[in-house]
């Protein structure tokens, strides 16, 4: 009873100080004045003019939590480090709630943080932290209150408005990111990021309080991360856990796997010479029958901890060779497909027994399969079964193609020793090649050292037409990504290859002059 009055008193004090100091407190104490001397003489009036400065510091107006919050800022280019702006949340959360009003919560990201440190160095990383601040600083009006979330997240939470719908809150998510994802200058070097956004209004709170609140935007961010890169995703319920311990998760995902919900999407690759397409990557993903499609970080650390991604990569590659069929069927050219093997599966004894069975099994040669091994498998790889299957699949005549190329410090003596056809060039390169001579130089060097190699190459991540200009330029073989076309299911792969290969009958041929 006792703890019931004491919040009940409290919420008065903060609807009181809110009151207090605000517009309303301007427009009324004026005439209080003059009311109470008009009744009251002069004495009343000493009185009052003592009894409201007394009554705004017992309700914590000069050193109540607002002021403490801006004791806070202090630290990171005045931004709010993370208690502090979660009490301020809080506290905004309260307000607009007691006001009727609108706001929202921010959550931003900086995508493949590390490989900017690894790459450019913990100066240049902590610089590209500062100047995200500093421009989120800029962008916001004074009333916004800017936090630090982590080493490269960030939070923003709105000043309560009488108007916030859900397109005010995309338009102002892309502003943000916009101004944030500018090329950022440190000591001569360019240096482009891409931020992921994830958001929350007050009204779509999963809970009342702000703690919930700007965990919700946390949970849109970390969708729009895995939907990436540069996404922004609104809040939503669907996006909530579901109440399963790990070991559920776990048996519904093996569940999964053998009921057919866990399959592969296919992403092209084409050619930068000609525009055919030279192949496909199969990407696993999950039909969940109420979380909708999801991506591979949603289900494969479950079936990690079942151990079942050996069997995972069996039912990738049964898929993909049953996709290959489909295409040779239909009278289509794909030539390669595809798929990603991890250590686990790599260290099978009977690994290569397996894949002759199936190409068998499908009537189909090895060279139409590529096998896509993490370069940081390759660069830690001792000379065990790892080895031997790596070397035993170059031999049977599937490609090899080296994932990630660029992040994992493989040397070329590896290249060498595990007879690599392609290599994939790493996204963290190809991003806004276009625009940064660094990125080409860099780029240009990979491609040299390819070429006298004698290895292919395959640029991942190319999501714009300029980076898909700049890497056929610079002699890049092969592209891949958002900007030639997303993963798709195998129903819409053939209407996709015959809409593609419209657009290069489509295109004019030179004349060589001859009638």
């Amino acid at each position: 009873m006792a703890q019931r009055l004491e919040a009940k008193l409290l919420r008065w004090a903060r609807k009181l100080s809110i009151v207090m100091s605000g517009p309303p407190a301007l427009a009324f104490l004026p005439a209080i004045c003059l009311a109470t001397f008009w009744f009251g003489g002069e004495g009343a009036l000493l009185i009052c003019a003592a009894a409201i400065p007394i009554a705004y510091l017992f309700l914590g107006g000069f050193h109540g939590p607002a002021a403490s919050l801006l004791h806070a800022r202090e630290g990171i280019n005045g931004l709010l480090q993370r208690t502090a702006f979660e009490e301020l949340t809080n506290q905004v959360f309260n307000r607009t709630e007691e006001l009727g009003w609108k706001s929202a919560t921010f959550a931003f990201a900086i995508e493949d943080f590390d490989e900017v440190h690894n790459r450019y160095g913990k100066a240049a990383a902590d610089q590209v932290i500062a100047r995200t601040g500093e421009r989120l600083i800029a962008a916001l009006r004074d009333r916004d209150s800017i936090g630090v979330l982590g080493d490269s997240r960030f939070g923003v939470c709105l000043d309560p408005v009488r108007h916030l719908d859900l397109e005010l809150c995309i338009q102002m998510a892309g502003r943000l990111q916009r101004v944030i994802e500018e090329p950022v200058s440190v000591d001569g070097t360019v240096i482009y990021i891409s931020v992921s956004v994830g958001f929350c209004q007050q009204s779509r709170a999963p809970e009342k309080d702000g703690e919930a609140w700007l965990q919700a935007a946390s949970t849109a961010l970390s969708s729009a991360i895995r939907r990436g890169p540069s996404a922004i995703r609104a809040f939503s319920s669907k996006m909530l856990p579901q109440p399963e311990n790990s070991n559920a998760l776990m048996e519904e995902v093996a569940r999964a796997l053998e009921d057919g919900q866990i399959t592969p999407w296919f992403q092209p690759q084409i050619s930068t010479d000609t525009g055919e397409i030279t192949g496909f990557e199969a990407l696993a993903r999950w039909a969940h029958p109420t979380r909708g499609v999801l991506n591979p970080a949603d289900f494969l650390p479950a079936l990690e901890r079942a151990e079942l991604l050996e069997r995972l990569a069996e039912l990738m590659m049964y898929h993909s060779f049953a996709a290959l069929k489909v295409w040779d069927t239909a009278g289509v050219k794909v030539p390669q497909i595809g798929v990603n093997f991890a250590g686990s599966e790599l260290s099978n004894p009977r690994l290569i027994e397996k894949i002759t069975w199936e190409l068998d099994r499908f009537d189909l040669t090895p060279d139409r399969l590529a096998i896509e091994i993490l370069e940081t498998v390759v660069a830690s790889a001792p000379d065990d079964m790892i080895t031997r299957n790596i070397n035993a699949l170059g031999k049977l005549g599937c490609r090899i193609d080296l994932d990630d190329f660029g992040t994992g410090h493989a040397s070329i003596a590896s290249i060498r020793r595990f007879s690599v056809n392609r290599i994939k060039i790493d996204r963290s390169f190809v991003m806004k090649a276009d625009r940064d001579p660094e990125q080409q130089r860099m780029i240009s060097a990979i491609l040299t050292m390819a070429e006298r190699l004698g290895v292919e190459t395959l640029a991942e991540g190319v999501e714009s037409v300029g980076e898909h200009v700049i890497l056929a330029q610079l002699g890049c073989d092969h592209v891949q990504g958002f900007g030639i076309a997303r993963p798709m299911p195998i129903e819409q792969t053939l209407s996709w290859i015959e809409s593609h290969c419209t657009k290069l009958r489509e295109v004019p041929r030179i004349m060589d002059g001859k009638p």
